[in-house]
């Protein structure tokens, strides 16, 4: 049986999972229009990789009988300047994210609820890959600038996810 105040923490977290999908939609769709399909196709591998969590989320929490509660997601922004600005904020959420997982399983380990903190590794770890696979995305860009032959070749980067 989960621990009410780990089941109120991760319904919490679930919004901020499905949030984090919603963003990267709407930094796709920047990019779609901005005729950077490669980036589109890579934030929506983000996007579905972002509602995946929140699922794995809202199955935990059903298979230690506790309730799901979905709470409102709050609209993303969506405009960014450039694709350099856009990935620096995909980096800045990504870190927000560990903070939240952190502050998670925190929770889950004052409660004593090992379950919880074992399940939890899986998103610690994946949050790693998750700020160095954007931090590797922002220093490339830093590097090419913002010209146009080097954010083509970036973009056809991105599209390999």
């Amino acid at each position: 049986m989960i621990n009410k105040t780990v089941e109120i923490a991760i319904n919490d977290h679930i919004k901020h999972e499905l949030y984090s999908a919603y963003l990267y939609l709407s930094m796709s769709a920047w990019a779609e229009s901005n005729n950077l399909p490669g980036a589109a196709h890579w934030l929506q591998a983000q996007f579905n990789e972002e509602q995946g969590h929140a699922l794995k989320l809202f199955h935990y929490v059903n298979e230690q009988g506790g309730r799901v509660t979905l709470q409102a997601i709050s609209q993303p922004p969506g405009e960014w300047t450039s694709l350099l600005d856009l990935f620096q904020q995909v980096l800045e959420h990504e870190k927000k994210v560990t903070a939240l997982i952190n502050r998670l399983y925190e929770a889950a380990a004052q409660e004593k609820d090992y379950a919880t903190q074992i399940m939890l590794q899986w998103f610690i770890s994946e949050q790693v890959e998750e700020e160095q696979s954007a931090a590797q995305i922002v220093e490339t860009l830093k590097m090419v600038g913002n010209a146009g032959h080097a954010v083509v070749m970036m973009d056809r980067h991105l599209a390999a996810r």
